[in-house]
């Protein structure tokens, strides 16, 4: 009997011991789980920033409701091209997320563009515009695609002679430039576009939300998916508000891709500033809405997501992703996918006998 009382209370000690050891274990488990997720929110936070609800006003371009419901009428205006067929709307689609679907646009008299649309949307956040740069704003990239013969065909004069043709414009430019004694010139066109331009932003994305503070806007795998994208070096290029948008790289940092990818005769931002070390940099492209803006890149060849992930591996980092990898990163990306702009489509000031006719 003693050797029976003396099996059972050991037997009830190791027990006690062993659901210890369990529990210390779990408990271990989920601190390093908890601290994990800790240490993430943290890295990210240190590297991206939340689409904040409202831009901010363009410097020396404030914003009123006159100026921002001509620059409305304006960006879905097609008597701003030669043609009277083309609008910023026509490549830079409310509808969708801001580009067209187009590898490269078509523009004036069926041309095509020789580079793919990037998305308006969040542009306001980038460091310059257009892929080369060339444009230091919102401004200056809104009046260029109305007198590039490539898109839009018109020129700066009659651009300002067709709006001036429209009473309606006379009376909408008075009021949005109140101040000035010829408020319908050129530059106050851009300027009016611009403005409507930078509301065009995306916030609450699940990637912003997890930003603030909620580690469950994000699932577990794009919470693996944000992991290897800042273990293996996409944010070094991809950060910040935009996850893009505000620096410039060569498209092959490690290894160059195919031509289809980098077509050889777009030479890129050396075309803006002559200098030889900037032969096929482009500007970094924001990831914000991603999976809503394809085809990829400058060349608009990449037609899938997870495609453009892996090329970029190899291109840019020198590492060959694999397809869980490739899985995980494009998970992640999706949550970059914010609230959309709701913008309703404006009624236009109708032309009259006098106003100039499209060319042929």
């Amino acid at each position: 009997m003693g050797f029976v009382k003396t099996f059972i209370v050991s037997f009830f000690r190791l027990a006690a011991g062993l659901a210890f050891l369990c529990a210390a274990l779990t408990g271990c488990l989920l601190a390093s789980t908890a601290m994990g997720q800790d240490n993430l929110l943290d890295v990210a936070r240190s590297l991206f920033r939340p689409i904040p609800k409202r831009a901010a006003d363009l410097d020396g371009n404030p914003a009123t409701l006159e100026k921002l419901e001509l620059g409305k009428m304006l960006y879905f205006e097609p008597r701003l091209s030669q043609a009277h067929n083309i609008s910023c709307n026509t490549c830079h689609q409310i509808g969708r997320a801001g580009g067209d679907g187009r590898s490269t646009s078509i523009g004036h008299n069926w041309q095509r563009g020789g580079r793919n649309a990037p998305t308006v949307f969040n542009a306001v956040f980038n460091i310059a515009q257009f892929w080369d740069g060339r444009a230091a704003d919102l401004t200056e990239q809104a009046g260029g695609p109305i007198s590039n013969p490539t898109e839009m065909g018109t020129t700066p004069g009659h651009a300002v002679e067709e709006l001036k043709g429209i009473p309606g414009y006379v009376e909408a430019f008075g009021k949005a430039f109140p101040d000035e004694v010829d408020p319908l010139r050129y530059d106050n066109i851009a300027r009016a576009i611009a403005v409507f331009e930078a509301t065009l932003i995306t916030p609450n994305a699940p990637f912003d939300r997890y930003l603030e503070g909620n580690e469950n806007a994000l699932t577990t795998e794009q919470k693996e998916g944000l992991r290897l994208f800042t273990d293996k070096g996409c944010s070094s290029c991809h950060n910040g508000i935009n996850l893009g948008g505000s620096m410039y790289a060569p498209f092959g940092v490690v290894e160059k891709p195919g031509w289809d990818f980098l077509p050889p005769d777009d030479k890129g931002r050396v075309e803006v500033t002559r200098k030889v070390d900037d032969d096929y940099v482009f500007k970094i492209p924001t990831l914000r809405n991603v999976a809503l803006t394809a085809p990829y890149f400058h060349s608009g060849h990449a037609w899938d997501l997870e495609q453009a992930v892996a090329v970029m591996g190899t291109t840019q980092l020198g590492t060959q992703l694999s397809p869980e990898e490739v899985d995980k990163i494009t998970a992640f990306l999706q949550a970059l996918t914010g609230d959309q702009p709701k913008v309703t489509y404006p009624t236009l000031p109708p032309s009259v006998a006098t106003t100039p006719r499209p060319a042929p």
